[in-house]
């Protein structure tokens, strides 16, 4: 004796690609079943994945699963009779709208007759009697009139009219194709037991199933107040499994359970020698020379030592490595409420207040304000911020997105939360010279420029600024570029880049002056130099 029985989903665990669910059900055994039927399964149910437990009373004895496809035929949709009342409906709209067209065209015909009718009146009289232009003028604004109204009635009915033509002929194709039978397939799970008698068993089934996934996403918001960074942690989960999650009580996991259970199989690594085509070289040439071609030219190949390899490696099997995020597993607080409907479900992980180091970075050469940036750390207890989008705020205005690559506990990120206003750049140019000086035998033009940056803070606490500027980078062997003055001291980078920490009280300002030189031959221009 088999015997169908109802479960429910209880528990559900989404990873990357695919989720893991979990029901269950309380079936009361006569101790004549012999197979238990979970019917109507969806068909990204994976086979090989079921497992059965359970628990009961007196002793039952689980012997086996299996899954069973099936296929059912749907002769009647659920909507088949909603959309024939709403065809009836409009069909008596119809009739109606057609009976009111016949019954405006009568109206107007009467009225077009009346002229004709006044006319065949005055020839039959026996006198003619004078023209009673009153009268004629007062028939003629009710014709008119009448005829109007009646036309513009007739317009708009004769619109109606195909409106719901219109409607009525898109009902029908939709009640043509539900109406049309068709074959739903699906998985059955069926257990194998031997109950020893009447009894109460929980029953636990778990299967995987396809076409389930979810997304890390944040809102990432900084407190002008309070000087903190507020980070929510969301999941965006989408799931067509075939199945509602109704109720569910959800997991998150970062687990990839489609892995490679054992590591791949090592392959040979093969090395050669090529013996040189030219033995006569000097000692002086053993040195390898790197030559370029001419510009525009292509540089002749030389015979590669990979196809030789390839006649050694013969089959040999390419090793593919995969790479692997942090294993990461959330349970969400609220319970998961997911249709299969392939859209995106935003869920609520948590949600964190962040102490953070801030810095204001200025670039006086571009702009004439700062921007501010935050650098927070997540705690060492702290949970594993997972690569996502992040939506930035401050306080209550949206100001962009990033993409948040992986933060484990104890690791920093840095928040661009852009332009603030709670300092002002200023950048003046204090001299430009250009001076003609014979450099040893040689005339030589050195152009001269210094700039006086100014700094100020007008906010009502301490700011850390980092103040970047920037020298050019000469691109000639003739063309010199050396920094001759800078207050504060400051070194330049290998691509020009000067850069000062500048630690500002509230409501002060503080210089900064630098100065550079160009040296080049008088008889070159210099392309590229803006000031």
């Amino acid at each position: 004796m088999n015997k169908t029985v109802d479960t429910e989903i209880d528990k559900v665990t989404v990873y990357d690609d695919q989720a893991l669910v979990m029901r269950r059900g309380i079936i009361q055994l006569t101790g004549e079943e012999r197979e238990l039927v979970i019917a109507q399964l969806p068909m990204t149910l994976v086979s090989e994945s079921v497992q059965v437990s359970g628990m009961g009373k007196a002793g039952v004895r689980l012997l086996g699963v299996r899954t069973e496809k099936t296929a059912t035929s749907e002769v009647l949709h659920p909507k088949v009779t909603q959309l024939s009342e709403e065809i009836k409906q409009l069909e008596e709209q119809k009739h109606n709208g057609q009976d009111l067209l016949t019954l405006l065209n009568l109206q107007r015909n009467f009225v077009k007759n009346l002229i004709n009718q006044y006319q065949e009146r005055l020839t039959k009289l026996p006198n003619i009697e004078p023209l009673n232009i009153n009268q004629i003028k007062d028939l003629l604004d009710f014709v008119g009139e009448q005829w109007q109204s009646l036309s513009s009635a007739l317009v708009q009915q004769d619109r109606e009219q195909k409106q719901v033509n219109n409607q009525l002929q898109a009902l029908r194709s939709q009640l043509q194709q539900l109406s049309t039978p068709r074959t739903q397939e699906s998985f059955n799970i069926v257990i194998t037991l031997e109950p020893s008698g009447a009894d109460e068993l929980e029953l636990e089934v778990s299967y995987t199933v396809t076409q389930a996934s979810w997304q890390p996403h944040y809102d990432v918001r900084w407190h002008d107040t309070s000087q903190t960074v507020h980070l929510s942690y969301f999941a965006q989960v989408t799931q067509s499994t075939g199945e509602d999650w109704h109720g569910v009580a959800l997991t998150l996991s970062t687990t990839q359970p489609r892995l490679d259970l054992l590591p791949s199989q090592l392959t040979p690594w093969y090395i050669d020698l090529k013996q040189s085509s030219d033995r006569s070289r000097t000692k002086s040439e053993r040195s390898p020379l790197i030559t370029m071609p001419f510009a525009g030219a292509a540089p002749e190949p030389e015979p590669t030592i990979e196809k030789e390899l390839e006649l050694l490696k013969g089959e040999a099997a390419v090793t593919k490595v995969s790479k692997q995020k942090s294993i990461v597993t959330f349970a969400v607080t609220d319970q998961g409420d997911i249709p299969t409907d392939s859209t995106s479900h935003k869920l609520k992980i948590g949600s964190v207040e962040y102490p953070c180091r801030l810095e204001y970075i200025a670039m006086p050469q571009r702009a004439n304000y700062a921007y501010l940036q935050a650098t927070i750390t997540n705690p060492l207890d702290g949970i594993t911020l997972l690569p996502g989008q992040a939506n930035l705020f401050r306080d209550n205005t949206f100001i962009g997105t990033i993409e948040i690559e992986t933060i484990s506990p104890g690791r920093e990120l840095k928040v661009d939360f852009g332009i603030d206003d709670g300092l002002k750049v200023e950048r003046y140019l204090v001299e430009r010279q250009v001076d003609k000086k014979l450099v040893g035998n040689q005339q030589r033009t050195i152009a001269t420029h210094a700039y006086r940056l100014v700094i100020t803070n007008i906010a009502e606490q301490q700011a850390e600024v980092k103040v970047m500027e920037l020298l050019p980078v000469s691109c000639h062997p003739q063309l010199k570029v050396r920094l001759a003055d800078s207050q504060p001291q400051v070194q330049t980078s290998e691509t020009g880049v000067l850069e000062w920490s500048v630690k500002l009280l509230p409501l002060s300002c503080q210089e900064l002056y630098y100065e550079f030189a160009i040296d080049y031959p008088p008889e070159f221009k210099v392309l590229g130099l803006e000031v």
